[in-house]
């Protein structure tokens, strides 16, 4: 029985593939309450059923975790405290943190709601592959992380003591490098001396090629991804063929 379950939660089986849909259809409506700040008697109960779907999926995880973490009896003590779990309990909470009038008002139980989105990594390919992807190319991300951190405080201490009327705060300063840096430029802060002028110019270009650096990462990892998936399916075709030979 446990076995059918967890195959229907993880399988590759048609009834899994239309788990997985409607799961993603009850993810997606349980946002919908987030686009509007009015309280309405339609959303709560669109809330309490998603919820309701939600704690059934988290302990049918639960229950079947030995299938999944393969480590026995320990699955069961391990599962709770693994990324998706975490996300699936904290998404759930707020619902019945909200029935306190006291918690009801606080935003941080809208922000928690939100993180429900990241639900929907388990039923999508698309967003495997990008985490994949990330996981593949994690040591080139972390070099281009540490020199983009150590770019943007330099630049900031630079900025902070040359132009220290438009940044009296280092804060500012680092704010404004991470704008720049991204090529998003606000406007909200700018230098005004020629010497900051020309600080900002060279920190514009130079971000121009930082930024570019991660994303020409992320898209080789991303079709490496998808070569090796296609190869898989290539693969389990030819097995199958074997098998019917």
């Amino acid at each position: 029985m446990r076995g059918e379950v967890y195959d229907i939660l993880e399988g590759d089986s048609e009834a899994s593939v239309w788990y997985g849909r409607v799961m993603t259809v009850f993810i997606i409506a349980s946002l919908v309450p987030l686009c509007f700040w009015e309280e309405r008697f339609a959303f709560n109960v669109l809330e309490y059923v998603c919820v309701a779907v939600f704690i059934v999926d988290y302990i049918a995880r639960w229950l079947t975790a030995d299938f999944k973490l393969r480590k026995g009896v320990a699955s069961f003590f391990i599962y709770p405290f693994t990324p998706m779990a975490i996300i699936d309990l904290v998404t759930i909470l707020p619902t019945f943190l909200a029935l306190n009038s006291a918690w009801r008002t606080l935003r941080a139980l809208r922000l928690l709601r939100a993180l429900r989105a990241f639900r929907l990594v388990r039923y999508s390919k698309g967003l495997n592959a990008l985490i994949a992807a990330f996981e593949r190319k994690r040591e080139q991300l972390m070099v281009v992380l540490v020199f983009a951190a150590a770019y943007v405080m330099i630049i900031a201490m630079v900025m902070f003591n040359v132009e220290h009327d438009t940044f009296p705060d280092f804060f500012d300063a680092i704010y404004w490098s991470i704008v720049s840096l991204t090529t998003v430029g606000y406007g909200d802060l700018y230098p005004t001396s020629d010497v900051g002028r020309t600080i900002a110019m060279l920190s514009s270009l130079v971000g121009i090629a930082i930024v570019a650096l991660p994303a020409s990462i992320l898209t080789t990892g991303l079709m490496e991804e998808i070569d090796k998936g296609a190869g898989d399916g290539g693969d389990m075709l030819t097995d199958q063929r074997d098998d019917r030979d």
